[in-house]
């Protein structure tokens, strides 16, 4: 007789979140985007519950060294619309870039988020920054001294 399997399901204060610093230097925008995207999700670990924000804080460092494919830089428009008629505005990457740089990737990793209240609390757990410092450093060094802990335990 064929047993019935339950399947996991992890409570809140079981899931661990770690903090992760992706560097944007000479990265493409969309490979970048992606990966940041998986990792929010919380699809890169075994403990995936789609149902749950079980991904990782990311801190994305260097945004305005980021880099597009093609002639992407001179055709990519942000648009924007107020849906009051004539009110599209339209803002090329070049200006959006040198303005502000950390906004290109939040648009392009919120793209690749879930469109619900669940895909908007993974993006409150996302940190970009244009130059090289964040102010999460603590945050980064206790995420890997628990690592540490848990990898001593096992």
């Amino acid at each position: 007789m064929p047993t019935k399997l339950k399947h996991y399901n992890p409570s809140a204060s079981e899931l661990n979140n770690r903090w992760r610093v992706f560097d944007a230097d000479g990265k493409v925008l969309g490979r970048l985007a992606s990966e940041i995207a998986m990792v929010l999700m919380g699809k890169h670990k075994a403990d995936y519950v789609p149902h749950m924000a079980s991904g990782d804080f990311v801190i994305v460092v260097n945004a305005d060294k980021v880099e597009l494919t093609g002639h992407k830089d001179e055709q990519k428009f942000y648009r924007r619309h107020s849906q009051y008629p004539g009110n599209l505005k339209e803002i090329p990457y070049s200006r959006m870039s040198e303005r502000t740089p950390e906004r290109v990737i939040e648009l392009a990793v919120r793209g690749m988020l879930p469109k619900n209240k669940l895909g908007r609390k993974m993006l409150t757990r996302l940190k970009v920054y244009a130059g090289p410092e964040h102010p999460h450093s603590a945050q980064v060094i206790g995420s890997e001294r628990a690592e540490m802990r848990e990898a001593g335990e096992q």
